[in-house]
């Protein structure tokens, strides 16, 4: 696990743990997400596991882009259940946007979690965890643990591509800097959460399972932010309300690359 650690792990935060993976015979997606969602099938992991495994053992990108695609088709039933199952990122996704805008931004009222008053002389460390608490409040889950982690590491990534960055007072290509990170580490911890203890355990030694992880995670960052091109139209303004559409769509348009290399 430490491997994981290393990759997704971020500062000063706990790190999300890989497990074996959703069992079978239960809803892929939460009965609040989808009331009708398919019934999970014995060993639906097995073909990502083995061509990740593959990947992970002899480095063949090939082997890693179908292992993804089987994932997401085999796994979790194709794009649109899997773009189910990370309803919970949409929805954190949308309430980090509000959260770092210094407009019609609800919790920066009076007395809220993000009241500017309260956040004066707090250092940026303290400032990204009041974010943190506001978008993914800690409930016991893994999904949202992970979550934390994610949001945390993108306000980390935003402050080194932009290092005099308010974070609360963000323009919009900020803000979206920060959420495509987000959604694109939500979406590679996920992975992570259903695959990474067994793949792990097929490279050779830790400094290679440690490199291709990383490649892992950079395509699936790359794959995200060519989605998330597709969907922003930088000429007008965003609004809170187009938020979610944006991260659907992004979502499953990466979900939809991934599976076109299941076969």
């Amino acid at each position: 696990m430490q491997l994981a650690q290393e990759i997704i792990g971020d500062r000063k935060m706990g790190t999300s743990q890989s497990s074996n993976g959703s069992p079978s015979n239960v809803p892929m997606v939460p009965s609040w997400a989808a009331p009708n969602s398919p019934i999970a099938e014995p060993g639906r992991f097995g073909p990502a596991r083995r061509n990740l495994g593959n990947f992970m053992g002899g480095g063949q990108a090939s082997s890693m882009r179908k292992g993804i695609g089987q994932y997401i088709k085999k796994g979790y039933g194709g794009s649109r259940t899997a773009t189910s199952r990370l309803s919970g990122t949409t929805q954190k996704a949308t309430t980090l946007f509000n959260a770092l805008g210094s407009e019609q931004n609800p919790f920066t009222q009076s007395g809220g979690a993000l009241d500017p008053i309260l956040l004066t002389g707090k250092s940026a460390e303290e400032v990204m965890d009041a974010i943190v608490e506001v978008v993914a409040p800690v409930d016991g889950t893994q999904d949202t643990e992970a979550s934390r982690e994610s949001v945390k590491n993108a306000l980390c990534e935003l402050l080194e591509k932009f290092p005099e960055a308010d974070l609360k007072n963000l323009d919009d290509s900020q803000r979206l800097f920060a959420l495509e990170r987000f959604v694109s580490d939500d979406v590679f911890r996920r992975i992570n959460l259903d695959l990474g203890k067994t793949i792990l355990s097929k490279a050779p030694n830790a400094t290679l399972g440690l490199s291709r992880l990383k490649e892992i995670r950079d395509y699936v960052r790359q794959t995200v932010a060519e989605s998330f091109r597709k969907n922003i139209n930088e000429r007008t303004p965003l609004a809170s309300d187009q938020i979610k559409n944006i991260v659907d769509n992004s979502i499953r348009e990466t979900f939809e690359v991934f599976e076109g290399y299941a076969e």
